[in-house]
């Protein structure tokens, strides 16, 4: 009798124990999902905030188009939202004008062959950040739709199946910047050097004088270190507006671009006005933040719309 009373005292506890696991498996996972649901709502309606800062943002652009013909840094578009309170947290929010950048699909033409003019700038302004030359070949094979290697430095389909894992150049024009990561060996310190200076846009996309920086502006012509060597005084006067104008611009490069030809090439991908503009968003609430990049295409005639969303990184 006492040895049945013995094993039901066992089996009493072993009872009590396994529900008390299972209270507590229960418990543990309630709060889990809680957390979990808690941090989705917060991500959502951030992302909602996020939405209706890029709808401000293009809002902006269409009246700023329907007031001037130039897009300047002294402008309403230009001006990064302070910090504003929203309820649970806060949201900031920027505009940043892309054809201030270098085009590194210019490196075709139209027409889908190379442009040697923009080549040669860019490699301008890779020597510029101390890049080595080879990028410029390297990327010009990656876009172009050829599968003839350019130059001593270029790479075509046999360059990308011997790497492992291996793949093939798209020879189309890239969509994001990023596929410069893709390009053997480029590295994250390279790309992070070259990033704030270039741009993704479609081919033929002018650059915008009115708000490239100092350093992108000197990679217009061989020899050109007018703008750099002026950097200060260059962004005082952009307080004031458009700086330099295009007819700055073909003074500066006319002594130092003497074929007619070459010399008009360049002028006519030289622009003091924009299309396509980078919103930045960063909604915080609570311990969530998301940060949202969006490109959109001003469309001064009608509606604006975004070419590229991302979340989290450019």
């Amino acid at each position: 009798m006492n040895r049945m009373r013995g094993v039901a005292l066992i089996i009493a506890l072993v009872v009590v124990t396994l529900a008390t696991l299972m209270a507590t498996r229960i418990g543990s996972q309630s709060s889990l999902d809680q957390r979990r649901a808690a941090t989705l709502m917060a991500h959502e309606q951030a992302l909602q905030m996020a939405l209706g800062a890029e709808a401000w943002a293009i809002e902006v652009l269409y009246q700023d188009a329907t007031t001037t013909q130039h897009d300047s840094l002294d402008e309403t578009w230009a001006m990064p939202l302070p910090p504003l309170p929203i309820d649970g947290g806060q949201l900031q929010a920027s505009l940043e004008d892309m054809q201030g950048r270098f085009n590194l699909n210019n490196l075709l033409k139209p027409d889908g062959t190379q442009n040697m003019l923009a080549v040669a700038q860019f490699t301008r302004l890779l020597a510029a950040l101390g890049l080595e030359p080879k990028w410029a070949d390297l990327l010009l094979d990656w876009i172009d739709a050829d599968s003839l290697v350019t130059g001593n430095d270029g790479g075509e389909d046999s360059v990308y199946t011997s790497l492992s894992p291996s793949y093939r150049p798209p020879n189309r024009p890239i969509a994001s910047i990023s596929e410069l990561l893709a390009l053997p060996d480029f590295g994250a310190e390279r790309y992070h050097q070259l990033a704030p200076y270039v741009a993704a846009l479609p081919v033929g996309t002018p650059l915008n004088v009115c708000t490239a920086s100092s350093l992108v502006l000197d990679t217009i012509a061989p020899g050109l270190s007018h703008f750099a060597e002026g950097t200060a005084q260059l962004a005082v006067y952009r307080q004031k507006g458009c700086f330099p104008a295009l007819a700055d611009v073909q003074a500066a490069v006319t002594p130092l671009i003497k074929n007619p030809t070459d010399r008009q090439a360049v002028m006519a991908g030289l622009s003091e006005s924009t299309h396509y503009f980078r919103g930045k968003t960063i909604v915080s609430l609570g311990t969530t933040q998301l940060t949202m990049y969006s490109l959109i295409e001003r469309n001064a005639a009608g509606p604006s719309r975004v070419i590229i969303r991302t979340l989290g990184t450019e």
